[in-house]
């Protein structure tokens, strides 16, 4: 979506306005791009500056008193446009680490500002050289009879040969009459080993182009189609980015241009094709792959039995314990219904544990999930609906009709009710009530929930105090002039998506 700039992993160097214009927004997170501004510019574009810490003085007493006045720290800030003009090289903030960013840096964007379209900085002729084709690292084929998430993809290595590659093996055969290809690669700066993605890429047989990307634009609202774009199982099981090198059914054109086809590839005959595929980075740096595929013994795979989910349709499955409703626009390719019931293990169970296919194949939509509780209506504003696969784990309140509790998510995997009657648990980090506070910088809290949806509000004296949490991580107040010298009482409130709330009162001398 931008450029993620090396800040050599320290903190608080200055960030400078691109170019003339007024800071148009602010946002605060504790994910995603964290701390940000954006500068609207007089040309109709827009820059954004993301993961940043304190603001530039004027900036950061402005966003502290909107967030005393809205009483929250996570705040998005329209600004009108004569509050803070700036001029090229004008200080804005200082880099750092906050938000959904794992490591010291500052990402860079190039906006349209009216479309909010997300442009390729690399087209802005810029002054980094680069003189360094994209590098080609393997290339992987799929059986197109058969959905990509129901299958292992067949790897071939790759080797350069002058200012081209090819395959190592030579032809390569395919026990199939469609298959389609996909690859890895990456691109860089002259000097500089951090990689960077394709600009963009075109197949061709036999000398017909037959489809290809071009990553110019994008907006945030199509981001999410990278799952399609990528095989999304293989990285999902910790295996690398692989790049179709053709359009899933289930994936509007977007990024792809269909030439001749969407990119599978149909073998009528016993000849041998040749394949072409040409990368290329935004400043014309060009690598091709040149191999030879041909059909071998079609090989006829077990018809597999079943309730088939299809892209570009309504997808609706029901029994008399659960159901869940898939938009047309939800799956990029065919899968069949992975569905078991299991039994519940834990004591706050309020339903059995059900699996809806599983954590490998991708949802493109939020998708509702309806399950009977065996907990009775007594709990009814008390039934959470958990999601997991692997490591992840999903909360949201799930909402009572009819007998059935409904909940929505963007992701397959397990699914089940339970009873949520535990309120947060707040542990003080190096801080105990009575305390003279006089050598700490701050205020730390933790806070736990069975779940991740939690509420969080500090009170001062009776008034609201900001604390902040990045990363989801303590709550944390750094000590200013809201808190004079003297004796205070401070309130801690923390509430989960069920109500269940907890209330701690402190009291410390400054």
């Amino acid at each position: 979506m931008g450029l993620d700039c090396r800040t050599d992993q320290h903190e608080n160097l200055p960030v400078v306005a691109a170019a003339d214009g007024y800071i148009a927004k602010v946002t605060i997170d504790a994910t995603g791009f964290g701390r940000s501004i954006r500068i609207n510019h007089p040309n109709g574009y827009t820059t954004l500056y993301a993961h940043l810490n304190e603001f530039n003085p004027s900036l950061e007493k402005y966003v502290t008193e909107q967030q005393y006045k809205q009483q929250t720290w996570k705040i998005e800030l329209d600004i009108p446009a004569d509050l803070f003009p700036v001029k090229k090289g004008d200080f804005i903030a200082y880099s750092g680490n906050t938000g959904g960013s794992q490591g010291p840096h500052t990402h860079w964007e190039i906006r349209e500002t009216k479309t909010d379209k997300v442009l390729n900085p690399s087209l802005f002729a810029m002054s980094i050289p680069d003189n360094v084709p994209p590098q080609i690292l393997r290339l992987c084929m799929y059986d197109r009879n058969l959905s990509v998430y129901e299958q292992t993809p067949h790897f071939y290595p790759v080797k350069k040969i002058g200012s081209g590659y090819t395959t190592v093996a030579g032809v390569i055969v395919a026990n199939s009459n469609k298959i389609s290809f996909a690859m890895s690669a990456i691109d860089r700066y002259t000097g500089s080993s951090n990689p960077n993605g394709i600009y963009q890429t075109v197949l061709y047989e036999d000398g017909i182009a037959q489809v290809g990307f071009q990553i110019d634009r994008i907006t945030y609202e199509e981001t999410r189609y990278v799952n399609a774009h990528i095989d999304y199982k293989m990285r999902t099981n910790g295996g690398s980015f692989v790049e179709h090198l053709s359009r899933l059914p289930g994936y509007p054109q977007g990024l792809y241009t269909d030439f001749a086809g969407d990119g599978v590839i149909t073998l009528t005959d016993d000849n041998i094709h040749h394949i072409k595929v040409d990368v290329k980075d935004a400043n014309g740096n060009t690598s091709i792959l040149n191999f030879d595929v041909k059909r071998g013994t079609i090989h006829e795979e077990p018809i597999k039995t079943g309730k088939v989910l299809y892209p570009g349709f309504v997808n609706v499955f029901e029994n008399s314990a659960i159901s869940f409703y898939l938009p047309e626009n939800d799956l990029y390719d065919s899968v069949h219904l992975i569905y078991n019931e299991i039994a519940p293990a834990n004591k706050d169970a309020a339903s059995s544990v059900f699996q809806i296919n599983t954590g490998l194949i991708p949802s493109h939509a939020h998708f509702p999930v309806k399950i009977k509780s065996t907990a009775g209506e007594a709990f009814k504003d008390k039934i959470v609906m958990h999601r997991y696969w692997g490591a992840k784990n999903d909360y949201a309140k799930a909402v009572y009709e009819n007998g059935w509790y409904k909940a929505s998510f963007r992701e397959f995997g397990y699914f089940q009710l339970i009873v949520d009657t535990t309120p947060p648990i707040i542990t003080p980090v190096g801080f105990r009530s009575g305390m003279n506070c006089k050598g700490l910088a701050r205020l730390a809290f933790i806070v736990k929930d069975n779940s991740k949806e939690i509420n969080f509000r500090a009170e001062l004296d009776g008034k609201w105090l900001r604390f902040t949490n990045d990363k989801n991580a303590a709550f944390i107040y750094k000590f200013d002039y809201h808190c004079p010298q003297g004796t205070h009482q401070l309130k801690i409130i923390a509430t989960d998506c069920v109500g269940n709330s907890t209330e701690k009162v402190y009291t410390f001398t400054r």
